[in-house]
């Protein structure tokens, strides 16, 4: 298969130089993106972990969220506990910030900035002891669940970043890297043959001089 060379290239020095030119930029924007790939391939893989670890977190503090629960319909009743939930206090708004990872923007929830009441605003006198750490379990499960949408959101953006990197390194490495360096020799090729050429020319044209001396 014959190797692509650049169109409208002209096996000129000065084409040459900028075919050189490129290449040289080529493959240390290919070493860059190599880079760059690798250390969000990192990164996306160390925040897989962090979720993974912080889901199984979750799923504890829910079984212990509603074993309270449970034990608080048990003392009170399923209507008292209804109830009670009459009184959680809304969070309000929430607002977002940025995480910049390696130029990738990150959305990501300002959770220190959120509300949590965690002082129960229900009655005491009606309810029980199992109803308070219920509700104590579920703002934790709250605040963590909220730590759990920023690192989805961590990865979803990783994710797309990382397909985009890999394409551009692929374009490089298998498109217009082998393309410069084929121009590149193809250019060297030419200027050679058309120094052999002068060469010949040169040493023919001297030989025709000498000749003439001679007569």
């Amino acid at each position: 298969m014959a190797e692509q060379i650049i169109e409208g290239v002209n096996p000129t020095r000065m084409d040459l130089l900028e075919i050189r030119k490129k290449l040289s930029l080529a493959e240390k924007g290919h070493m860059l993106l190599e880079e760059k790939r690798d250390a969000l391939v990192e990164r996306f893989f160390h925040i897989i972990d962090e979720r993974n670890k912080l889901r199984k977190e979750i799923d504890e503090l829910f079984k212990q969220a509603f074993i309270s629960l449970i034990q608080a319909e048990m003392i009170i009743g399923e209507e008292r506990v209804e109830d009670a939930t009459r009184f959680i206090p809304s969070i309000g708004e929430i607002s977002f910030s940025q995480e910049n990872i390696m130029g990738v923007k990150i959305p990501k929830i300002d959770i220190e900035k959120i509300s949590f009441q965690d002082k129960p605003l229900y009655s005491m006198i009606d309810t029980c002891a199992a109803l308070d750490e219920a509700q104590q379990r579920f703002i934790v499960i709250l605040k963590k669940l909220l730590e759990l949408v920023n690192l989805e959101g961590g990865i979803k953006n990783l994710a797309v970043e990382i397909e985009k990197t890999k394409r551009r390194v692929n374009v490089l490495e298998n498109n217009l890297i082998p393309k410069l360096k084929a121009t590149q020799r193809y250019i060297e090729m030419q200027l050679e043959e058309l120094e052999r050429e002068d060469f010949f020319r040169r040493k023919r044209i001297k030989a025709i001089m000498e000749s003439k001396k001679q007569l």
